[in-house]
């Protein structure tokens, strides 16, 4: 076992979770190796090709890592983790928060091609599947933006790539409705959490709204143009946004979530090419948060 590398009991947890098969109805060599691979990977960031020969053939690894990114497998075994560790009473939903971190795309993640992307059969649309690759252009270039929602422990709960240029706002609900632990015991997954704290960023008429509707208490600062739009406004303009300053202090918790996700130098610098395959890439690193003790 080498440095990064899964340890037999984070395999013995995920092993249960992988497919039993592979396209053409055989099983894979070794599910471990590949996913050795893909950590390698995500840790160094280094290209595909200069994976080392102990993995095995690099395009295996790729090929797994961006079909299983493509049917939305990460995915499962993310959701599964997050189910386990809420079973155990290991997930602080009194606290969750949103934010954003940009991400600087290297030039090699441009220049996909305008084709329709090779999905898995029984599929027409790889998930999280984007036409504008997730890449923007912005002062510092190509870059992307990852909106994350993360509870008190420092472990992402769901998140989503944008360009770098989408702003904050319009993003949060489209966050918080990518929440859903399983509950194994029985029962609708749990998507709401207790108490929801944002920063200004965050701050709109319509976000507000949503959370109320949904009975989900949150701290959310409101900026300087606001506040003085509903002034103006008078009674139409509604009570001023509820405000607790030891409460909000929390936020420090999804900020120290971003920068334990970009300790991967391939989220931290996205190479894929394809925001789907980036997106699982992503996911491979919040696997890994949550197998840790």
């Amino acid at each position: 076992m080498g440095r990064g590398d899964l340890t037999n009991a984070e395999w013995v947890r995920t092993e249960p979770r992988l497919p039993a098969s592979g396209r053409r109805g055989g099983r894979w060599n070794d599910h471990r190796k590949v996913i050795d691979g893909v950590l390698f990977r995500l840790r160094t960031g280094k290209p595909w090709q200069d994976l080392p020969d102990r993995f095995g053939m690099h395009k295996t690894v790729y090929e797994q890592h961006r079909r299983w990114s493509a049917d939305g497998t990460w995915d499962q075994i993310l959701r599964a983790v997050q189910a386990e560790a809420d079973l155990a009473g290991r997930i602080d939903w009194s606290m969750v928060s949103v934010d954003s971190t940009s991400c600087r795309a290297h030039q090699h993640a441009a220049g996909a091609r305008k084709k329709k992307p090779r999905v898995p059969k029984k599929r027409t649309t790889p998930q999280h599947h984007r036409s504008d690759e997730g890449l923007g252009r912005s002062q510092g270039g190509l870059t992307c933006n990852i909106h994350l929602a993360g509870e008190g422990e420092y472990r992402p709960l769901a998140f989503l790539v944008t360009p770098g240029q989408w702003g904050d706002a319009p993003q949060m609900i489209q966050v918080l409705e990518r929440i859903r632990v399983p509950r194994p015991e029985g029962g609708r997954p749990r998507t709401r959490p207790d108490h929801l704290g944002d920063d200004k960023a965050h701050s709109s008429r319509r976000n507000r709204r949503y959370l109320r509707r949904r009975q989900i208490k949150h701290t959310i600062p409101e900026p300087k143009d606001q506040r003085a739009s509903r002034k103006r406004r008078g009674s139409k303009g509604g009570r001023p946004a509820g405000f607790d300053t030891e409460i909000y202090k929390r936020r420090n918790e999804v900020e120290r979530t971003v920068n334990r996700l970009k300790n991967s130098r391939a989220v931290a610098t996205r190479y894929d090419k394809r925001a789907y395959v980036f997106h699982g890439t992503g996911t491979v690193a919040a696997v890994r948060l949550w197998l840790r003790p």
